[in-house]
């Protein structure tokens, strides 16, 4: 059994994607969850870029890591210097970093044309470099940037890139797709090439890597197709964070490589932390977390159709290429109007309710959704409506409170910027509670109105808290006059759920919404003691 090196760039090439920036303390926590998951080699950053850079490797190093190599990345030295004259190269020894990557030019075109180089001078660099890191005792692993792009032009000084990095002393040469443009057929014919020619010059011992971007949505496949060729390391991030279209996910490279191809590069108690490690890294980097990602979103294991939700119930195998709990995820079942029986009988099992209890006609139960999904509701992604809607329907829904009326006013002039206020009247066991708050905007300033409201009663809602909030105009033919669906995502410490609601009026859609959130929460808190 094979067992690849993973190696993420999450914290270095990721941080490179647009919108993404990293604290000290994200980039520590991030490392210290790829090190829980059982990541080889994390590469951390620039160290000679800037101080900041600097002072995670010197923080780093007081983190105990028990599975992990921290490893810096830098370039080969400056032309027309000696190594130790480099300052770049003596800040990645001074790092403390025991794994270094240096990058180097492989296509001749960078060489002459971008950096204004020789192509003499260009492997004398390669090789001086990588030897003086080699001197200080560290593991080199040497990236080869734009190397298939540089082969396609003129193949034989690629490939003396890669000799001057071997004679160097590197532990190991990685095969950057650096512009993201090459396809599999391409990557596994160069390689198989290439590492014969390696081969014949003497370093049949070398260690080889893949490097892929992926503007041509190609990256995992690259990898793969790399793995096949020889490659023994895989280079990428989390989630395929990266610049411009981004990197190999290793999200997705991860859960093939072990349970598609019998490759023991993570054991099976770590790759159930997979999606975990998915949703950490998105959050922290403030990106919405994608749905649809492979393996690891949260559209990954759903059904909606009903013939698919009969035959999973059944043989999950049916509609189901894995069993999501491999890596941490789960099967959904989604309610809309394209539900049959199955999905009901399955949503409710999943939402702890058991529908034989209660002579519970599920037929007419889908005439209702459906009903309700013409008229704009969406049950597919609100489970928290869905949960109060089949309550409603076995005529077990007990209200934690209800609603007498609200009142929300918006303030604007030339002087200030827009102020909103909210006033909100409340019946809880038969008392009256009536509460005022402002907010941000309109529905935030109805948020804390009934927070304020509910907080005597129950104080189990501070532990709640909106994560998400969505409007979408169902039918823009009527203008300003049109229905609105509003979806709110909230969460506690051990609970997401959505929840929506549908008006003319968009805040009384978003107060449909609001309270729905609250109902679901306190029946949910409350559950055993009723």
């Amino acid at each position: 059994m094979t067992s690849t090196h993973l190696f993420d760039t999450t914290l270095r090439d990721g941080s490179q994607g647009e919108n993404i920036n990293f604290t000290l303390e994200d980039k520590i926590k991030i490392a210290q969850r790829l090190d829980d998951i059982g990541i080889h080699y994390i590469e951390c950053g620039w160290p000679g870029a800037s101080p900041a850079a600097m002072e995670f490797f010197l923080k780093i190093q007081n983190i105990p890591l028990k599975q992990t190599k921290v490893t810096a990345f830098g370039s080969t030295r400056r032309q027309g210097i000696f190594p130790e004259e480099d300052a770049n190269l003596q800040a990645l020894i001074e790092c403390g970093a025991p794994v270094i990557t240096l990058f180097g030019k492989t296509w001749d075109l960078h060489v002459v044309e971008i950096m204004g180089n020789t192509l003499d001078e260009n492997l004398k660099m390669i090789e001086d470099s990588v030897a003086f890191i080699k001197q200080h005792g560290r593991e080199m692993l040497y990236d080869a940037e734009h190397f298939f792009d540089g082969y396609k032009h003129n193949r034989e000084y690629a490939v003396e890139t890669l000799l001057a990095a071997a004679r160097g002393g590197a532990d190991a040469l990685v095969f950057c797709d650096t512009n993201g443009g090459s396809l599999p057929h391409e990557i596994t014919e160069i390689m198989e090439t290439v590492i014969p020619i390696m081969d014949a010059k003497g370093f049949k011992d070398m260690r080889y890597g893949i490097h892929a971007h992926n503007d041509s949505n190609m990256g995992v496949a690259n990898a793969i197709a790399a793995v096949r060729a020889g490659a023994s390391m895989v280079q990428g991030t989390i989630n395929g964070y990266g610049e411009r279209c981004g990197n190999t996910d290793l999200t997705s490279v991860i859960p093939i490589l072990c349970l598609k191809m019998n490759d023991s590069c993570m054991s099976e108690g770590n790759l159930k932390k997979l999606k975990s490690l998915s949703r950490f890294v998105s959050e922290t980097s403030n990106m919405v977390p994608l749905a649809s990602r492979p393996f690891v979103g949260r559209s990954a294991f759903a059904h909606k159709a009903g013939v698919h939700v009969s035959a999973i119930n059944k043989n999950p195998i049916a509609y189901e290429h894995m069993d999501p709990a491999l890596v941490g995820n789960v099967r959904r079942v989604l309610v809309s109007d394209q539900s049959g029986k199955s999905n009901i009988e399955y949503k409710a099992k999943e939402l702890g309710i058991d529908l034989d209890e209660d002579d519970f006609d599920t037929r007419r139960f889908v005439t209702e959704v459906k009903l309700l999904e013409q008229d704009g509701y969406q049950y597919e992604v609100a489970d928290g409506s869905l949960k109060i809607l089949m309550d409603k329907f076995r005529l077990k829904y007990k209200p934690r409170f209800e609603l007498e009326a609200f009142r929300v006013t918006v303030e604007k002039d030339k002087e200030r910027p827009c102020s909103s206020h909210a006033l909100v009247k409340i019946m809880v066991d038969g008392q009256r509670e009536i509460t005022a708050a402002e907010g941000a905007g309109p529905v935030s300033a109805l948020d804390n109105a009934i927070r304020k409201g509910l907080h005597n009663f129950y104080g189990q809602i501070g532990n709640m808290h909106l994560v998400d909030f969505k409007v979408r105009v169902i039918d823009g033919s009527e203008g300003t006059e049109a229905k609105v669906r509003v979806l709110i995502e909230s969460r506690d410490e051990d609970d997401t759920w959505t929840t929506v609601g549908v008006s003319e009026d968009i805040i009384e859609a978003s107060w449909q919404a609001l309270e729905d959130s609250f109902q679901y929460k306190l029946a949910k808190s409350l559950e055993h003691k009723d």
